[in-house]
């Protein structure tokens, strides 16, 4: 039976160690990444409907930064992942 024996200083052994590491870390975010789709944004109805609040839960919700409204001129328009994670936060 024959092998071999590679001696490695402690910097190679370490740089050895950090490229297997950056591979799973790198093969982890692929496994879980979402697909890029467009983001959908709601309407403040939109997103009562879609959470079963009414407005004033919504309004204050926003005020104490539970969920994050985006707006242009006078209208606020909410992002479907955030109030989806948002959700989530609240479940765990």
């Amino acid at each position: 039976m024959s092998g071999t024996v590679n001696l490695l200083t402690t910097d190679q052994l370490l740089e050895v160690l950090n490229h297997r590491d950056e591979k799973l870390i790198d093969h982890i975010k692929q496994a879980l990444s979402i697909p890029n789709e467009p983001e959908e944004l709601l309407t403040r109805d939109e997103a009562c409907k879609f959470l079963k609040i009414n407005s004033s839960t919504l309004w204050t919700w926003t005020n104490k930064g539970i969920v994050t409204a985006y707006g242009i001129s006078n209208r606020r328009y909410y992002k479907r992942s955030e109030l989806l994670q948002t959700l989530i936060k609240l479940n765990k």
